[in-house]
């Protein structure tokens, strides 16, 4: 039996996608990728369970397989965040819930725990996600990286797939690469999943300037990690690569 103010980590996984179909079920060293990335979560202290949502009968019944808590969701959702919300709505006493893409095997423990911490702990964060610093000149201005700036008490300020912010003045900006995961309070994940696109999120696509353009408050903390998210058949080679060498 689970206790009240509990936080879940819940993990999106649809087996459409355009450009690795049932990219979940892909298997890797043995075992699905979904089966990588929940095993990651489960090791984050902060978490009290971890919650598997998905439309798909296969992904389902494979996570069950191996394990783990999962539930079905309607297959008209627009996004993660809002299969996320319908889990959710089923579980008055999950308070604080984390949104861990469904392609990320390699995600640090300790890093979900720092998303878990900055929700918990600042009363003035809605959202809470993470960023590393980038110098590449090419991920600097890569459309397919999303980019953040963040004020001096850590919230963000702008995500674009643009090279923000823009230099004028060479040698005064730092760049940091959002990472997609991200922690919400409940009643956060419900205002801006019941909310309607906003301008700046149907410009550049990005689900998070729905939040921002709301006045939502998004806590940002910069970690040393480059977890290898699983977009394209390249992602997924280098995945295997670094599993044959046995690095993660």
């Amino acid at each position: 039996m689970y206790s009240d103010k509990q936080t879940a980590i819940i993990i999106p996984a649809r087996y459409e996608s355009s450009r690795l179909r049932g990219k979940p079920l892909i298997e890797v060293g043995g075992k699905p990728i979904i089966q990588w990335v929940f095993e990651k979560a489960v090791q984050a202290n902060l978490a009290d369970r971890v919650i598997i949502a998905t439309d798909n009968e296969q992904i389902y019944e494979t996570s069950l397989m191996f394990g783990a808590e999962a539930e079905m969701t309607l297959d008209t959702h627009n996004s993660g965040s809002d299969r996320i919300a319908e889990v959710v709505s089923r579980h008055p006493e999950i308070a604080y819930i984390v949104n861990l893409q469904g392609d990320e095997p390699m995600i640090n423990p300790e890093t979900i725990d720092c998303v878990i911490s900055m929700v918990k702990d600042d009363i003035q964060a809605d959202i809470s996600t993470i960023v590393r610093e980038i110098k590449d000149e090419k991920d600097i201005n890569d459309p397919n990286l999303v980019k953040c700036v963040f004020n001096n008490l850590g919230y963000a300020m702008y995500f674009s797939r643009s090279k923000i912010p823009y230099e004028r003045n060479v040698g005064h900006a730092k760049f940091y690469g959002h990472l997609g995961i991200y922690g919400y309070k409940r009643d956060a994940l419900f205002k801006m999943t019941e909310a309607n696109q906003g301008s700046l999120e149907l410009a550049e696509s990005l689900e998070q300037l729905r939040a921002l353009q709301m006045g939502m408050k998004i806590k940002v903390s910069v970690v040393d990690e480059t977890p290898i998210g699983i977009d394209t058949l390249e992602d997924l080679n280098n995945f295997k690569t670094q599993v044959k060498m046995n690095t993660i």
